[in-house]
C-alpha cells in the first residue's frame, strides 16, 4: 500500500498544494524585484528571504510547516549553506503583478480548505517573508551608506500583498 502525499493528507489537489508551496519563494523574488538594487543586494535579499521561508518549519502551524518543509527541500536550506540565486525577472512590474493574482487564488483556496487560523498563520507567514525581503539591504545611497531601507516601491508591494490578505 502506497503512503499517500502529504498535501493529500491535508486535503489539498496537486495544482492546489504547489501553488501554496510555489507562493513563498515567488513573494520572495517579488519583494527583491519591486526595487533593482544590484546584484550584491538582492543575494542580501535572497538570504534574508530564505532565511524567513526556513523558519516556517519552526512555526506552530501545520500548514506553515509543512508548506516550509517541502519549499526548503526544493530551494536549499540555509542551515546546510544553501543560497539562491540572484535572480531578476525579465518584466518585474508583471512578475509583480502574477505573484499578486497568485496570492488572491491563495487567499480565496485558504477560506475554502481551512480554518481561519490557518489561513492566518500562512499569509502573515507571507507577508513576513516580503517584510524580511525588503528590510534586508538599504537602496540607493552611497557605498552602502545612506539609502532607503525601504523604498516605495518595495513598500507598496508588501502592502499591496498584506492588503489582500486582509478583505
Amino acid at each position: 500500500m502506497t503512503e499517500q502525499p502529504v498535501f493529500s493528507q491535508l486535503g489539498f489537489s496537486d495544482q492546489e498544494w504547489g501553488l501554496l508551496v510555489g507562493l513563498p519563494h515567488a513573494v520572495l523574488t517579488a519583494a527583491s524585484a519591486a526595487e533593482s538594487d544590484g546584484a550584491k543586494r538582492t543575494l542580501q535579499e535572497n538570504a534574508a528571504g530564505l532565511e524567513a521561508i526556513s523558519t516556517g518549519r519552526e512555526s506552530g502551524n501545520w500548514l506553515v510547516t509543512e508548506v516550509a518543509k517541502e519549499l526548503v527541500s526544493r530551494v536549499g536550506d540555509p542551515d546546510a549553506g544553501d543560497e539562491l540565486p540572484a535572480l531578476t525577472p525579465s518584466d518585474p512590474e508583471a512578475y509583480i503583478a502574477d505573484v499578486l493574482n497568485r496570492a488572491r487564488e491563495a487567499h480565496t483556496l485558504l477560506r475554502e480548505k481551512v480554518d481561519e487560523g490557518q489561513a492566518g498563520a500562512y499569509t502573515h507567514w507571507l507577508v513576513t517573508i516580503a517584510e524580511q525581503v525588503v528590510t534586508a539591504a538599504p537602496s540607493g545611497g552611497i557605498l552602502g551608506i545612506g539609502g532607503d531601507v525601504v523604498t516605495e516601491d518595495e513598500r507598496r508591494f508588501r502592502d499591496e500583498l498584506s492588503a489582500i490578505f486582509n478583505d
